[in-house]
């Protein structure tokens, strides 16, 4: 899969079931379904799972858990427009597969 098949994925009713969970986590991350992205990667200890976090603590407008969860990821805190980190991390992730 590569990034603009990702993207058109998540016009759909389910993500594709090859992704990963950081890669599941990230595609209702994408529909708007918070709650089930951050269900999916909570207990989730990989750097790729804690970049998501951090991205979803800054979906949710909570900065200081962003700035965990990036330390936790190793990465640095980043103010990019949401849609660009999202497209960072989707474009990362996805080139993984």
């Amino acid at each position: 899969m590569d990034h603009a098949k990702f993207k058109a994925s998540i016009a759909g009713d389910e993500p594709p079931a090859e992704l990963t969970g950081p890669q599941r986590a990230l595609w209702h991350a994408g529909k708007g379904d918070w709650s089930t992205a951050h269900d999916i990667i909570q207990d989730d200890e990989t750097s790729d799972a804690a970049w998501v976090h951090a991205h979803l603590h800054r979906m949710e407008g909570d900065m200081p858990n962003a700035r965990y969860w990036y330390s936790k990821a190793g990465k640095p805190f980043t103010d990019v427009s949401l849609d660009e980190e999202f497209d960072t991390i989707a474009n990362i992730l996805i080139g993984r597969s």
